[in-house]
């Protein structure tokens, strides 16, 4: 189990362990939406990170995985035209089969565990149930990530990012000419009620802010 609070380090890890799990797969990655939005990916080869980047502009089998909340099994790309530009994208890097499972984390973030095959047919059933097995072990151990990162925000609320919760504080402070005290305790009843961590809080406070000019 992994005993970190980073987010970026879960993926960067079940990356890699998702890669070595069957021998059938050439490459493995991680993509994660956040509030429905692009937040991470994270590959076990920056071939695929760059593959994987491009499904969300262009779609592609992880992005339907996470919108369908379905396996999605291509064992041929080249006999698939589900997703053109992304196919044409992965047969110039090789790669000619692919293998999504949907991640659930928690209530803002979903994801996709993806396993690619550089030759045609190399996965099948099994790898479909190993995929499962994986995806839902990734959901277990990512949301156990993000609420350690939810509690050390609460416990030590400049852990690591003190720079941008101290400003937030600032502009809370000038705000609601409050004391710093009420003011983290402002950001910290907004993360719990968004389901979104401290740091992110803040960060978008302090962006607003200087969007605004305010």
């Amino acid at each position: 189990m992994i005993r970190c609070v980073d987010f970026d380090d879960a993926l960067d890890h079940l990356a890699g362990t998702t890669r070595h799990a069957l021998p059938a797969v050439a490459y493995a990655s991680v993509c994660v939406l956040r509030a429905g939005q692009p937040a991470s990916v994270t590959a076990s080869d920056p071939l695929i990170k760059d593959l994987d980047e491009l499904q969300y502009a262009a779609d592609g089998p992880a992005m339907t995985a996470i919108r369908d909340r379905e396996i999605v099994f291509a064992p041929s790309l080249t006999d698939d035209r589900r997703w053109p530009r992304w196919t044409s994208a992965a047969a110039g890097r090789g790669i000619h089969a692919v293998l999504c499972a949907p991640v659930d984390v928690d209530e803002e973030a979903i994801g996709s565990i993806n396993l690619y095959a550089e030759r045609p047919g190399a996965l099948a059933a099994r790898e479909q149930l190993t995929a499962m097995l994986l995806a839902e072990h990734a959901g277990l151990l990512l949301s156990a990530v993000r609420d350690r990162a939810r509690e050390a925000d609460r416990v030590d609320p400049t852990r690591p990012h003190g720079d941008v919760i101290s400003q937030a504080i600032g502009v809370v402070m000038t705000q609601r000419r409050c004391r710093a005290e009420q003011a983290l305790e402002v950001l910290q009843d907004a993360a719990a009620a968004t389901a979104i961590p401290l740091a992110e809080v803040a960060e978008r406070l302090v962006s607003s802010v200087e969007r605004t000019g305010g």
